[in-house]
């Protein structure tokens, strides 16, 4: 009986290749970013950062575990680093960097990225 559930349960997995969010759009296997249809090009940090920042959508993102994640177990105090990276994501995927409407600041602890087109808008996000 193990078996024959452990094998349906193995079935209903789904993997996802392509994340989205309004007009942007990451192709994971090929490690693309599109935005408006249009390719952007991406560093390698630039992009493992915005896709662990999508995967975790709508949730808050700690300094320490953007770090940790993305450069390595012995980071973690970086945040200039950090605040660089995000100032350039922001940058080519926002309209206008200045107001985000996908990579939000969360004073003093990280950042959260919210898909603003099938999910609640915070009341006041933080630039």
């Amino acid at each position: 009986m193990r078996a024959v559930v452990r094998r349906t349960q193995t079935n209903k997995t789904v993997e996802i290749h392509v994340l989205r969010a309004g007009d942007v759009e990451v192709d994971l296997d090929r490690r693309l970013l599109r935005r408006a249809g249009k390719i952007v090009h991406l560093t390698p940090t630039e992009f493992d950062l915005l896709v662990f920042l999508m995967k975790s959508e709508g949730v808050p993102v700690t300094h320490s575990k953007l770090l940790q994640t993305i450069w390595g177990p012995e980071y973690g105090e970086e945040l200039e680093s950090l605040r660089t990276y995000i100032r350039m994501l922001r940058k080519k995927i926002e309209d206008d960097p200045a107001k985000p409407r996908y990579l939000f600041t969360e004073p003093w602890v990280g950042y959260r990225f919210c898909n603003t087109s099938n999910s609640l808008l915070l009341n006041n996000p933080v630039v």
